[in-house]
């Protein structure tokens, strides 16, 4: 399929309501890549409007909608869709377990994630091989002869700059180009601003509470928490990532929902996508890429846990994949 913008107004033309659906607790990426859709969109004549399920939790995600006054409607009872409606995926896919379906013909999908092939959809254009989604809109905007407003610009260079970890995660050339076109003309004091409001005041004793849990074997670096929501527990992962010696990293959350599963990998061999499937070996959901995954494990499928201990289990599940291996 040949995936551009020209493309997908072609199948979105004519609705009579159009809505652009990232996951459903939207982070910088995701929420770039919906906030420049839906101006892209309307440059085409086409009105759009943003709706996610949940609360955006992460500050700097917070501090985006604010800086670049992006609008962003939550789906409650009061809000209601119809199966006419046109819905746009994006940084998702149907059958993800952060993504909670509404009412509406879910015509499109944008994704960098790996491709669930389990539905069919009249636009696709997922490509697991770049490290951003905010990268595949400003190909968008790029292809198209489009330049990109500072705004968009500049929400779109921060959203490949956190799912890339600073170009140094998944990283694909075409998020470089798209990292240094966007550069030239994004506002970097408000890139410097959102760097700068990162972490939540209210998140630091989580961060304590993790540096006093961590644990590490050999190169595999152990963080359990309770009660830690998504974006908090993949921070987490982020910064122990960085402790020295520290290759792959496996951070869990024991919450009244279940266990939330955060895992970084930058051992070629170790696949994290592969790594978190592993350790919830088909008791929940779980995936994302090479270097980076989640996974949830609910708290019905939790009876395997009566007679083991949780921290015992995941280092157990976690040291025998490794191992399987020889790296560790």
């Amino acid at each position: 399929m040949n995936n551009s913008i020209n493309e997908l107004i072609k199948k979105i033309d004519g609705a009579d309501k159009v809505y652009i659906q990232p996951h459903n607790m939207p982070d910088p990426d995701a929420i770039a890549s919906s906030f420049a859709l839906k101006e892209l969109l309307a440059k085409r004549k086409i009105p759009s409007n943003i709706i996610y399920m949940n609360e955006i939790e992460r500050i700097n995600s917070i501090k985006m909608m604010e800086f670049f006054g992006i609008k962003m409607e939550i789906k409650d009872k009061e809000f209601t869709t119809n199966p006419k409606d046109y819905i746009i995926l994006i940084d998702s896919q149907v059958g993800n377990s952060n993504l909670t379906s509404i009412e509406g013909n879910k015509i499109a999908v944008i994704d960098h994630h790996k491709d669930l092939e389990n539905y069919e959809y009249d636009y696709k254009d997922i490509r697991p091989d770049i490290g951003a989604c905010s990268t595949v809109i400003a190909q968008y905007y790029y292809q198209a002869e489009i330049e990109p407003s500072a705004e968009v610009a500049t929400a779109l260079l921060y959203g490949i700059m956190n799912d890339t970890n600073n170009l140094t995660r998944n990283t694909n050339q075409k998020d470089l180009d798209s990292f240094y076109w966007l550069y030239g003309i994004a506002n970097l004091s408000k890139i410097k601003n959102l760097r700068m409001n990162e972490i939540g005041r209210q998140d630091l004793n989580a961060y304590a509470k993790a540096l006093e849990n961590y644990e590490q074997y050999g190169s595999i670096g152990f963080v359990g928490i309770e009660n830690c929501n998504d974006s908090l527990l993949g921070t987490i992962s982020d910064m122990v990532y960085k402790i020295e010696g520290t290759n792959i990293v496996v951070s869990y959350a024991l919450r009244d929902d279940g266990i939330k599963f955060s895992v970084r990998s930058g051992v070629k061999e170790v696949n994290a996508d592969d790594l978190v499937k592993f350790i919830i070996d088909n008791r929940g959901v779980g995936g994302g890429h090479k270097e980076m995954a989640g996974g949830f494990v609910p708290v019905n499928e939790l009876d395997f846990l009566k007679n083991k201990q949780l921290d015992t289990y995941v280092r157990f599940r976690t040291i025998a994949f490794v191992e399987k291996k020889n790296i560790c």
